[in-house]
């Protein structure tokens, strides 16, 4: 059965050292019995006092038009049981944001979380997945491929493919003071997303491939990831989605 020793190990291994600034994606299932406690221990520890974690807390799934308030202190994230875990641990602030919120802790934890109140669009300028590229930071991708990776939503935010927005819908947030505001916001379709596709664009140190526990994990600097992808996106908008022509 892996440990949090294995763990660690296998994180610093794959590159991540004090002071790293990382959202981690993960499935708890594929790291051979581990806890959401003993693995949240283990990133933090391999970042440090000067490093932050981020996780992501997405509650599109729970937030909609027929139920469309979302509480930053209660409201269940909808993307697996690490997320969940973390956002209701003493210390962890959340971002306000009805659909695609990110929760996290560590030394630059609120710098990077405060602004995505602003954003009226999943992964705007204000969103802790664009920040997370301004500061230099890795996205961790930790048992669960390169599918699932929320910052590509914001790599299409910069150019807007045909198929991302879809249509508005008007939200109500409550925040960690239980102050309450309502507004519209520009949501995004349900499309065929082939984020995989990074694997393609991104070389050496942009990728680093290894193994943590028994997972398999990949760290993907955040500013590398933007570069490459936007540009993939400029040359053709169905890059990362079908038709690929």
């Amino acid at each position: 059965m892996t440990d949090t020793t294995d763990i660690l190990r296998g994180l610093r291994e794959l590159g991540l050292g004090p002071g790293t600034v990382v959202l981690v994606h993960s499935s708890l299932r594929s790291l051979g019995g581990l806890g959401a406690q003993e693995l949240w221990h283990a990133l933090r520890e391999a970042v440090g006092d000067e490093g932050t974690v981020l996780v992501p807390t997405l509650s599109y799934e729970r937030v909609t038009a027929a139920n469309p308030i979302f509480d930053v202190r209660t409201t269940p994230s909808c993307v697996g049981a690490f997320p969940e875990w973390v956002r209701k641990q003493p210390g962890v602030i959340r971002s306000v944001h009805p659909t695609h919120s990110v929760a996290g802790d560590g030394y630059c934890a609120a710098e990077l979380l405060r602004e995505h109140v602003h954003d009226r669009t999943p992964a705007g300028p204000g969103s802790p997945f664009r920040r997370l590229r301004n500061a230099g930071g890795f996205i961790l991708m930790l048992g669960c491929g390169l599918a699932p990776n929320t910052s590509m939503h914001g790599v299409e935010e910069l150019t807007e493919p045909p198929y991302l927005f879809t249509h508005e819908t008007r939200f109500t947030c409550i925040d960690a003071a239980g102050e309450r505001f309502s507004a519209v916001y520009r949501c995004h379709g349900h499309f065929p997303q082939h984020y995989e596709r990074v694997e393609e664009l991104l070389t050496g140190d942009e990728l680093r491939r290894g193994r943590v526990g028994e997972a398999d994990a990949y760290l993907i600097s955040a500013p590398a990831l933007w570069k490459k992808a936007s540009l993939a996106l400029e040359s053709n908008p169905y890059f990362f989605t079908e038709p690929r022509e």
